[in-house]
């Protein structure tokens, strides 16, 4: 392997530029390409006149498949930004063109695995776990400067609305409770964006009577992102937002204190990608490492939740 990797970001969006600038911090080679510009002949010209040790693609959901095929048939690696598909035909696709060594060196965009708090929770004894509720809101028009939803990714009724945007919360309870599936998916839409969901429901259940709820809006006026898990021993209680963790029981619930962590938001970006490179590298990496090979059912669930969506109800307030 070349001391110094070549590792293009496609898709040059906000989220592809905060890889490609990670990239650059690291020391890696890295070419920012804007997919509008160069099409997917561009991309297929990039990778056979370069030697290319990875890609990152951070690119609309629905243009993604064509970009992972052609990856998969030049054999290199890929950061996929999440959701990585949703439908499962597409999804069937996906896996279907990325051999298993491929999908083993690739990795999906499920940087909410590298946040500490969610490190913390995986170190704990969640067998008694009977009930959980993973909650995400924030008001989509206040995401950032000089951006408005109805020209963005997410008010596409094919790939966009909250489900998909923010399903983080869905691979994180995967991850803890990777026996839940989702049972109901009930979502509120917006008569200004049809089949676009701006809040959602998913109601997961698992074969030991545990349940569990994870709750996501576009809505909320106060930014909102907590996990609670309710056990026969314990209350786990997780803000991922205020950064702080609380491990309450019976004896405890009055007088204890919650934990609180230091951290930036980029880190995550910046570990995700480190595991990246590791990859690429053959080297190994944590078990929380969202790699394409071993996130497969997460992804499914992702995948049917969008397509089993049931819209019980639309608002009609203004969105800019």
């Amino acid at each position: 392997m070349p001391s110094t990797l070549n590792i293009p970001v496609i898709g040059s969006g906000s989220i592809g530029t905060r890889h490609h600038n990670n990239l650059l911090e690291l020391g890696v080679s890295s070419s920012l390409l804007s997919y509008r510009a160069v099409g997917i002949s561009g991309v297929a010209e990039l990778l056979e006149q370069q030697s290319v040790d990875g890609v990152v693609i951070a690119t609309a959901t629905p243009i993604r498949e064509s970009l992972i095929r052609i990856c998969a048939e030049h054999n290199v690696p890929m950061y996929i930004e999440k959701p990585l598909a949703f439908t499962m035909a597409q999804l069937d696709a996906v896996y279907g063109c990325c051999s298993p060594s491929l999908a083993g060196r690739s990795m999906v965009g499920f940087m909410m695995r590298y946040h500490p708090l969610l490190h913390r929770a995986s170190r704990i004894d969640l067998a008694d776990i009977y009930r959980f509720e993973c909650v995400i809101g924030h008001d989509v028009t206040q995401w950032r400067k000089h951006w408005r939803f109805a020209d963005s990714y997410a008010s596409n009724p094919e790939g966009g609305g909250v489900l998909l945007d923010l399903c983080h919360e869905l691979d994180m309870a995967k991850v803890l409770f990777p026996e839940a599936e989702a049972i109901a998916i009930h979502s509120t839409g917006h008569s200004d964006y049809p089949n676009v969901d701006f809040a959602t429901t998913v109601s997961l259940a698992a074969a030991n009577g545990m349940q569990g709820q994870v709750t996501m809006d576009y809505l909320s006026p106060v930014s909102t992102r907590q996990m609670t898990f309710y056990g026969l021993s314990k209350v786990v209680q997780i803000d991922l937002g205020a950064l702080t963790f609380k491990q309450l029981d019976a004896e405890t619930a009055t007088t204890a204190q919650a934990e609180s962590i230091d951290f930036d938001r980029n880190d995550m970006f910046m570990s995700a990608m480190k595991d990246f490179i590791s990859l690429i590298g053959g080297e190994s990496v944590g078990h929380l490492c969202p790699r394409l090979d071993n996130t497969k059912a997460n992804n499914e669930t992702i995948a049917r939740a969008w397509q089993q969506r049931r819209f019980t109800g639309q608002m009609s307030h203004q969105i800019i």
